[in-house]
């Protein structure tokens, strides 16, 4: 894996880790729910019956303050704990004989299984004059990994997944051709789990190898440039069984020497005094040099450089803190190029001279007036992807840093994914947006000219638009929001408002079947940009994390009221939807503002704010959240925390959370507390259901079918009770 192989937003992404009691029985009454064409009609909900949850009586002081958990006993796996495994089920039995009579249900299925049944492809990588890229074919349940003897030879089937369990959930993770294209490494997924093991594959013949490596996690796989050997990065062999429950600490990047054993992989960088940081390898593409990002896992990262032509393998750390967020984007002989947040919040490009003996670093292309998301060498140009209010532009410079005009994009939308080498006129990219499914395309480099090499076949509503508005959020700050709808929906309708907000990364236009289902069906998509993302930079992200998330959860209530406000969202029809760090803004938004939504979709949420530190990756978190050991953090957390602020006596929306069972970086514990609290407490009639997927992680290669009939599920209850007709 070169440096033009893994984006500046991916780097971020992999440092960033990352996000009552007894039997309460809901009565049957009637709601009223306004339809998309604005008729109010009366909708009797079903009585549900939940199960029963025990409560027990731990409260703990902190800081002055008496904190009671009476669900901490949920904290317990299920996998291994037989009562938490018992109750689990009940719920999930409960929630899906609820979710199974929807009226909504079916069209949503069919019409999600149209849209996922197609082909997806990846940008290809080109490795000793062999291509390789994954395929994804319709609706089976993993990508298989492809090459082509040249661009256009036939498709050779390298790995197929969907032949390694029997329910589709061992998955391919990361891979990587050596430089001459003659072997594959490749990671195995299990369950949706973030730890991997490691195999290698002799392309010529379809052999695996005897060299197995275990205990991989939040790794890349970078080959040496004479295919000895690869570099990784895990943590030590867990201490029993159940290594989804192991700590993250002592994380390290290793090298493996193909035909040894895993036990005399070499070390390459460790940081025993700072076991919580994450590294993540990449090499340059001369083969000279190893560069290796760490983190805390959110905000900076400091960069090291090893010196591969030197016996022993010397590394020198070019930046001594985490301040501000740095990485690498290749070497010209001694001359090392990096994209930094120092001195500009949205990123600019530096080079360093190795051969100096200070680390003077010299401004190579200034900060811009778009955020840099993305920068690599091809073709001998520097071609960096820039967000533009959420959009991406994407221009070329000189190796001198002289501007040498743009790259066409086919509209808005956004690119990414260059894939190239730096002697090389040719190079790849993809193109998505909300209303168009990610096509592949190759681009020339000396011509800046791109046409396209794979288009997936899938039939896209031709009535649907894409809008950008902004709005003012509590303080006067000005937010972009996507709006995505049918030419002909003009007035309030039902409005699904998604988020995210954290560690700096940024929600951009991607194609989801989930959202084109919905405003198919006449309903309306909003996209908030919040604080807290990466869409204005390093100033952005730190206004929505630590002591400023409330700014993230007034970004969200602002625009809420915002779409009912310009007569978007209808005005008992809004719900809201995010995922992991969203999971949270969403359960948080909630308990502050339960007038404001109708159905709300938080999904592999960190709901416990005062424990999130204390499983898997949770210590990862801190320069995210705050630190609940540190009193001036657990007051601010305790205050927004959604386990610990169900606000008894007031109408809450209705609630679907979602988790999985294997979840080892967001553990279910947190949705299972939760949903045990909302239940328990006195918020109305309106449903809290939890729907948990087994033999399922944080949501990366779940099964397609499973998939489907998850976004079915939520896609139904959330047509429920906004009146999506």
């Amino acid at each position: 894996m070169t440096m033009q192989d893994l984006p500046a937003s991916r780097r971020r992404a992999l440092l960033s880790g990352v996000l009552g009691t007894a039997l309460v029985t809901g009565l049957s009454r009637p709601y009223p729910i306004r339809t998309a064409q604005g008729q109010t009609v009366e909708a009797a909900m079903p009585a549900i019956s939940y199960p029963h949850t025990r409560r027990t009586d731990v409260v703990e002081e902190r800081f002055g303050r008496r904190i009671a958990d009476p669900y901490r006993w949920l904290e317990n796996d299920a996998r291994s704990d037989g009562e938490v495994a018992a109750w689990m089920a009940a719920q999930d039995r409960t929630s899906r004989a609820y979710l199974a009579t929807l009226p909504a249900r079916a069209s949503f299925h069919e019409r999600l299984t149209s849209l996922y049944d197609h082909e997806r492809l990846t940008a290809p990588q080109q490795r000793g004059g062999r291509y390789f890229f994954t395929r994804h074919a319709g609706l089976i349940n993993q990508a298989m990994l492809i090459m082509r003897e040249g661009l256009e030879g036939p498709d050779h089937v390298l790995i197929d997944p969907n032949a390694w369990s029997s329910d589709g959930t061992t998955a391919l993770a990361e891979w990587s051709a050596s430089e001459d294209g003659r072997l594959v490494a490749f990671g195995v997924q299990e369950a949706g789990s973030d730890w991997r093991k490691i195999r290698v594959l002799d392309v010529a013949t379809g052999t695996l190898l005897e060299d197995e490596i275990a205990h991989a996690r939040f790794t890349t796989i970078a080959w040496a440039k004479d295919g000895s050997g690869f570099f990784y990065s895990g943590f030590p062999a867990p201490a029993d069984e159940t290594p989804s429950a192991a700590p993250v600490s002592g994380h390290a990047v290793h090298f493996h020497a193909l035909g040894t054993a895993q036990a005399n992989d070499r070390v390459v960088h460790a940081t025993p005094d700072q076991p919580h940081l994450v590294h993540v390898v990449t090499w340059t593409e001369d083969g000279r040099h190893a560069a290796i990002f760490s983190s805390p896992g959110s905000g900076g990262s400091t960069p090291t450089i090893v010196d591969l032509t030197r016996p022993g393998w010397p590394s020198r750390t070019l930046v001594s803190n985490f301040d501000h967020f740095w990485a690498v984007i290749g070497c010209l002989g001694t001359t090392v190029i990096l994209v930094t947040q120092q001195g500009a919040p949205r990123s600019r490009i530096v080079t360093l001279d190795l051969a100096a003996a200070a680390a003077d670093f010299v401004e190579l292309v200034p900060e811009q007036d778009g955020t840099l998301s993305d920068a690599v060498l091809l073709g001998g140009r520097l071609v960096v992807s820039y967000m533009v209010d959420a959009k991406t532009e994407v221009r070329r410079y000189r190796l001198d840093g002289t501007p040498d005009g743009a790259v066409a994009l086919p509209g808005i939308g956004t690119a990414g994914g260059f894939r190239g080498h730096l002697a090389d006129n040719e190079a790849f990219f993809t193109f998505t947006s909300f209303n168009s499914p990610t096509t592949i395309h190759r681009y020339d480099v000396s011509a800046n000219a791109s046409t396209i090499w794979a288009q997936p076949d899938v039939t896209v509503d031709a009535r649907i638009v894409v809008d950008q508005r902004f709005y003012a959020s509590k303080d006067g700050t000005r937010v972009p929001m996507f709006l995505l709808r049918r030419a002909d929906i003009t007035g309030p309708a039902p409005t699904m408002l998604h988020v995210y907000g954290g560690y700096g990364l940024s929600v951009v236009p991607m194609y989801s079947p989930a959202l084109l289902a919905w405003v198919e069906r006449g309903g309306i998509v909003a996209v908030a940009n919040i604080r807290g993302g990466g869409e204005y930079g390093r100033a952005w992200h730190d206004a929505g994390r630590l002591l400023a998330k409330q700014n993230s959860f007034d970004d969200v209530i602002a625009a809420g009221e915002f779409l009912k406000a310009e007569g978007i969202a209808a005005p008992e029809g809004l719900a809201i939807q995010g995922s992991s760090n969203a999971g949270m803004i969403v359960g948080a938004v909630v308990n502050q503002r339960p007038d404001l939504f109708a159905a709300a979709l938080p999904g592999v949420g960190v709901m416990d704010m005062l424990r999130f530190d204390r499983f898997t990756g949770g210590r990862l978190w801190v320069n995210e959240f705050g630190d609940p050991a540190e009193e001036v953090h657990f007051r601010n957390l305790l205050g927004y925390s959604p386990y610990h602020n169900i606000r008894s006596g007031a109408a809450y929306p209705a609630i679907l959370v979602t988790t999985a069972d294997a979840d080892d970086r967001v553990v279910p514990a947190h949705s299972f507390k939760y949903v045990a609290a909302l239940q328990a407490a006195d918020i109305g009639d309106r449903p809290r259901l939890l729907r948990v997927d087994t033999r399922a992680g944080h949501g990366t290669s779940k099964p397609i079918p499973q998939l489907i009939e998850e976004l079915t599920d939520m896609l139904a209850f959330a047509a429920r009770w906004t009146g999506l007709a």
